[in-house]
């Protein structure tokens, strides 16, 4: 079992690691599937403000991988994407070395189309290489490319993390203008893409240094060996060392592409297929395809299957289910009480419809007998009323009284309704009792009748004088 992070990402086994954090496979217990889980491995400012950039990324394009959801844990941060199993671009130069130019087309348009979808949030990748480029297990098929790790990315006109004079990326994929710290624009990805092509097509990476001495002193330079002329003119508008001579837009350099494989030769008929099979390998003891598999115990208890199915005929004994064990007899009241149904229990089923009913009396239904009430004997062999479960004897109630005499109704789905214990009687209130209300303090009282008075004979002298 590996660690749960946050309650719900379980983390199986590392599967890459960046300069910022490990990826590793993790099984996410809410949507019951295996993710790719980011874990950052440092907690400074630094770092957590570039996280923060990378998982608030969210493109819907079938070539980006961009980040799913977050957690945080303690001291710990990860961000979760989809799990891509066929590798990077880096590891089908590995298992195949240089690639057919067909072949490569379909990849750089791929690429080309989730990159436009980059470009149109105002995103600067900044880290465009085959490390960075994942595959799709699709066999000898058409491959699925994944632009992936937007951990330096950049939006147009935000604040850099960086000097001025310091550049991030990787080297050997930097245009020019990064390296003398211009600010990061989207011909910079453009130009990586031209780099990423011809790494595909002669299996190893480009010298971009000496490339692009080559552009400022000769110019464009011829196809190289193996590029088919139409394709290079595309890969050299990429790899132009003047920005503004580049292609400005992903879309653009699309649809160039999409004209010059219109030109290309037809494949050889010795041509080798290209297959993209899982790079990550079997999952660790302890988990399946369908997650943790020690987590995954017996089934909960089985419920006791009736005599009877709801038809009123005998149902099936699941082997699977337990047995239920014998219940001890009924003693008291209820076991001098008559068996319920008149169908004994030598005879045959008989269909629901056909056995005569007893006059409806109360019951009180099997999982809420009273308390005081031991276990009921074992179940009687045959359909009951009810034509799926048999019912305990009826426990004795106390006679209803007559002025509440009404007319039998069927049992309560809970149980019987309690008999009316008495008759309704009158509800008298005692009066409420007077409630005497405190007067004045005397330090109150005492000065205003003094002032009554004054004002009492100023009153009657007053009238004298009249």
């Amino acid at each position: 079992m590996g660690e749960v992070f946050a309650g719900r990402y379980e983390l199986v086994d590392p599967i890459g690691r960046g300069g910022a954090g490990a990826v590793w496979r993790a099984w996410d217990h809410r949507r019951r599937r295996y993710v790719a889980a980011k874990v950052l491995l440092q907690s400074d400012a630094h770092t957590l403000l570039r996280f923060v950039r990378e998982q608030a990324l969210r493109i819907d394009h079938p070539h980006v991988l961009a980040p799913a959801s977050w957690a945080a844990d303690d001291d710990k941060v990860l961000f979760t994407m989809d799990l891509v199993a066929g590798g990077s671009l880096a590891h089908v130069i590995g298992d195949h070395g240089p690639l057919p130019p067909r072949f490569v087309c379909v990849l750089l348009d791929q690429l080309l189309s989730g990159l436009a979808a980059v470009h149109a949030e105002g995103v600067v990748h900044r880290d465009i290489k085959p490390a960075n480029l994942l595959m799709e297990v699709t066999g000898a098929g058409r491959p699925h490319l994944r632009l992936s790790d937007f951990g330096i990315s950049v939006r147009k006109g935000e604040p850099r993390l960086t000097e001025t004079d310091h550049v991030v990326g990787t080297p050997g994929y930097f245009a020019p203008e990064q390296l003398l710290g211009a600010e990061p624009d989207f011909t910079a990805d453009l130009f990586a893409v031209g780099l990423v092509a011809l790494y595909l097509l002669k299996g190893r990476r480009p010298d971009s240094r000496a490339l692009v001495e080559h552009f400022l002193a000769h110019g464009t330079p011829g196809a190289p060996e193996g590029v088919p002329e139409p394709l290079w003119q595309v890969l050299a508008g990429l790899l132009q060392p003047d920005p503004q001579a580049r292609f400005r837009t992903a879309t653009g350099a699309r649809k160039a592409l999409g004209s010059a494989v219109e030109m290309l030769p037809e494949p050889r008929p010795d041509e080798q297929p290209v297959e993209i099979l899982d790079q990550l390998g079997p999952l660790p003891a302890g988990f399946g395809p369908e997650g943790p598999t020690a987590s995954t115990g017996p089934a909960g208890p089985a419920r006791p299957a009736g005599p009877t199915s709801p038809t009123g005929t005998p149902g099936p004994t699941n082997p699977a289910e337990p047995a239920e064990p014998p219940r001890p007899a009924v003693t008291g009241p209820a076991a001098s009480a008559p068996a319920p149904g008149p169908v004994p229990a030598q005879e045959p089923p008989v269909p629901p419809v056909q056995p005569q009913q007893p006059p409806p009396q109360p019951r009180p239904y099997p999982s809420h007998q009273p308390a005081a009430q031991a276990p009921v004997a074992p179940p009687l062999p045959g359909p009951s009323e009810t034509g799926s479960f048999h019912l305990p004897p009826p426990v004795p109630h106390p006679a209803p009284v007559p002025s509440f005499a009404q007319a039998p109704a069927a049992p309560a789905p809970y149980g019987p309704a309690p008999a009316p214990p008495y008759a309704p009687q009158p509800v008298q209130v005692p009066a409420p009792a007077a409630v005497r209300r405190p007067g004045p303090p005397p330090k109150v009282a005492v000065p205003v009748l003094l002032v009554a008075l004054v004002c009492l004979a100023v009153g009657f002298w007053a009238l004298t004088r009249v």
